[in-house]
């Protein structure tokens, strides 16, 4: 086996090891399934350095399967494409995938590598599209390809298309491309990672590189950062998805370790991330890339302060049960809804407080400032219990002055007697009893409702 074949291993073996490591702390380590689309179309035949394209790659791809198989934890099929129908004519679905994934078949797939003979079309978009039904359904697989080629598509098709809803379907992660003889980088840097071959150590090299992505753990650490760009800001949620499915990759929950630095965690490179923090209201990251290999930082400022709307004295019951809903300044979507005498933690800022007690409290623009908590206090509440005579149609109203009432509540028309927990301040009653059906037997009540008090009304 050649030095870079050798040095492959090597580093696939330590890398898988380490990878394997890390994960088993902290749970099952995924099957990696590494399917392998060959090219071996008409212009295979083309001279490549010493021998033929065909023959120069075969050797290496039979010495780089023989390695592989060596490997814990990882299972290789191969599919071919353009070995079935002469060229010309043009056969487009001449693609077939040729060894199904298993354990141990590394022997079957050099086989019918050394077995292949070059005849046909490069039809690339179709034999990425079929590679859909290549892996078999899996709950924890990393399903990876590595498209060896000489050419670009020739049959029309749109292999960036074919890639993309591969990962969007979350079938495949990003392809890897060896593109041999020429650079076909500006063709295949939408389909995927491309790696340039021009002879025969950059082909090894390249296979190289994209088995140590492929099986090398990745670390990194989350900086959630205070005010002062510090990453002291820890004990929260944070999910990562995969930037093009969507799909949730990891969960986990943010921690300082014990020299109060962010913890280190494990990350698979072959993913582009969108991360979210979940603090209110939530925090994202879109299209993080991590370097594999590296120990990398992600950094999000997440300085937070506390909010608690305080009402003493009132009972429980009231108050556990009365909503506050948090929104930003000038948008509809909430952003929380907590509770009176409840403290809950924001991202620092301004927020827009209304607090759904009878009648309700809106509030513009309250500051939350980092590590501090903001305080809203409420009078208790008072009591309001309206009696009356059978049923009728009555309406409450809070007086802001003599000129301007504004309504409360309706009553219900068929209660005689209804409890209402109201902030203190003045209030009018007006009431029909529905028997009455003359316009002026509407009467009205009005009282001022102190904090903790009880005011009855007999109409």
């Amino acid at each position: 086996m050649g030095g870079f074949l050798k040095r492959m291993v090597g580093l696939g073996l330590c890398a898988l090891c380490a990878f394997s490591f890390l994960r088993g702390q902290e749970g099952s380590r995924p099957l990696n399934r590494i399917l392998l689309i060959y090219d071996a179309s008409n212009s295979m035949n083309a001279r490549w350095q010493s021998a033929s394209k065909m023959s120069i790659s075969k050797r290496l791809i039979a010495e780089i399967v023989d390695s592989l198989s060596g490997l814990d934890n990882v299972q290789l099929a191969l599919r071919v494409y353009g070995h079935q129908s002469h060229y010309p004519p043009l056969d487009c679905n001449d693609s077939k995938l040729e060894v199904p994934f298993s354990s141990d078949n590394a022997k079957k797939i050099i086989q019918v590598i050394k077995g292949l003979v070059p005849k046909g079309a490069t039809p690339i978009a179709y034999s990425l599209t079929e590679a859909a039904n290549d892996f078999p359904p899996c709950e924890d697989c990393r399903n990876l390809i590595i498209l060896i080629t000489d050419g670009i598509e020739e049959c029309g098709g749109d292999p960036c298309e074919a890639s993309r809803i591969l990962q969007k379907q979350g079938i495949a992660l990003k392809p890897f491309i060896i593109g041999i003889g020429k650079d076909f980088s500006n063709e295949f840097q939408c389909v995927g990672e491309y790696f340039d071959a021009a002879d025969e150590n950059d082909f090894v090299r390249a296979f190289e590189i994209v088995i140590s992505q492929a099986l090398n753990n990745t670390t990194a650490q989350v900086n959630l950062l205070d005010t002062d760009g510090s990453p002291t800001v820890t004990n929260l949620n944070m999910t990562f998805y995969d930037h093009v499915s969507g799909n949730v990759v990891y969960n986990y929950v943010h921690t300082l370790n014990y020299y109060g630095r962010p913890d280190t965690l494990t990350l698979d490179p072959l993913h582009v991330y969108d991360m979210v923090v979940h603090t209110l209201p939530p925090l994202r990251k879109d299209s993080i890339v991590v370097r594999t290999g590296r120990h990398n930082t992600i950094a999000i400022p997440a300085a937070q302060g506390n909010l608690l709307v305080s009402m003493k004295g009132s009972r429980a019951s009231v108050t556990e049960n009365t909503p506050c809903v948090i929104r930003k300044p000038g948008q509809t979507e909430i952003v929380n809804v907590q509770y009176i005498n409840a403290n809950n933690r924001y991202l620092a800022g301004k927020y827009d407080v209304d607090i759904l007690t009878l009648p309700p409290v809106s509030l513009k623009n309250v500051e939350i400032s980092p590590n501090k908590t903001t305080t809203i206090d409420l009078p208790m509440l008072g009591i309001l219990v309206f009696k009356r005579n059978g049923s009728g149609y009555g309406t409450l109203y809070s007086l802001e002055s003599e000129k301007e009432q504004k309504l409360v509540y309706n009553f219900s028309e068929d209660k005689s007697i209804e409890t209402l927990y109201l902030r203190p301040g003045t209030y009018r009653i007006v009431y029909r009893s529905r028997y009455n059906l003359r316009t002026s037997a509407t009467r009205e009540k009005t009282f001022v409702l102190k904090p903790g008090a009880t005011v009855d009304v007999n109409l």
